[in-house]
């Protein structure tokens, strides 16, 4: 369990709440996620100075699952939330059980195995990441590497944009995209940028198994540093006169051209999931 101080934070803690947890805030967020039995909610942190009826709603909601609570200074929640406008004195951890750092998933997925996971670069409207979450796990890719640094939080509103995906995704974290992809890059896979009219058509590439698609912000695309390490692209050739799709629809499709050569390649397809956060089995290898 992490624990904030009106002072410093631990310095073997800092990095580490943020690749087991999600941190929620806000008062509907928090009590929302109190009342699913289907999430274990780590620890909530009230601001002392909030209304003495958000602090008993709060409280009695997470007594009634055992949840501690602490009762914490404005500056503290602020900090924990990473939102010091919206988080309305509340903020809780909610615990991501496929979340992990991009060693540990690196690590689980094998030196040589198949694997497939999309890189998020300068993507910075929670919405756009939400629908790329959602899209990714939905085609059962094995990972979706989300930034801490350059891309919008996993917070509450990339959560309701995915639908409640992201808390049950198979997310990697790592600092920089420029980091997941020299990471990603020595540990064998390729590296593929998709880009509007770059490199080969999506359904004709020459895509290898394990493979890491990399898409850019919605201003900027893939950043020059980032681009520099891919040497291969994908694009999905457009009709109509029209340029582009947001990014967030681009990914997704490439997300389930993906799906569709491990599928043709003999894997099973995943099975209806019991709800629109359960993670179908077999999920996540494309074919060599």
């Amino acid at each position: 369990m992490r624990r904030w101080h009106d002072g410093a934070v631990p310095a073997g803690e800092r990095s580490s709440p943020r690749e087991r947890f999600v941190t929620l805030y806000g008062r509907r967020p928090v009590l929302e996620a109190l009342s699913d039995p289907t999430l274990v909610v780590e620890q909530v942190f009230v601001d002392r100075e909030a209304g003495a009826e958000l602090r008993r709603q709060v409280t009695e909601a997470a007594r009634a699952r055992s949840v501690p609570v602490r009762v914490v200074s404005r500056s503290v929640v602020t900090r924990v939330s990473r939102n010091g406008r919206q988080h309305q004195g509340v903020a809780a951890d909610v615990a991501a059980p496929r979340m992990r750092s991009i060693a540990g998933w690196l690590a689980s997925v094998g030196e040589r195995a198949p694997a497939a996971c999309v890189v998020l670069d300068g993507v910075t409207t929670p919405a756009n990441v939400g629908m790329i979450v959602r899209a990714a796990a939905g085609s059962g890719l094995d990972g979706i590497v989300v930034p801490t640094v350059g891309v919008a939080d996993i917070g509450p509103l990339v959560i309701k944009a995915s639908a409640g995906t992201a808390l049950r995704a198979p997310l990697v974290r790592v600092r920089t995209a420029l980091e997941a992809v020299t990471l990603l890059g020595e540990a064998g896979f390729d590296l593929v940028a998709l880009e509007p009219g770059r490199g080969d058509v999506l359904w004709r590439a020459a895509l290898g198994s394990r493979i890491a698609l990399i898409v850019g912000g919605e201003a900027g695309g893939i950043s020059e540093e980032v681009r520099q390490l891919a040497p291969s692209a994908v694009h999905i050739p457009m009709a109509a006169g029209v340029e582009s799709l947001n990014v967030a629809s681009a990914a997704s499709v490439a997300c389930f051209e993906l799906a569709r050569r491990r599928f043709e390649g003999g894997h099973r397809a995943p099975e209806p999931s019991a709800g629109p956060c359960s993670p179908g089995p077999g999920a996540g290898r494309l074919p060599p």
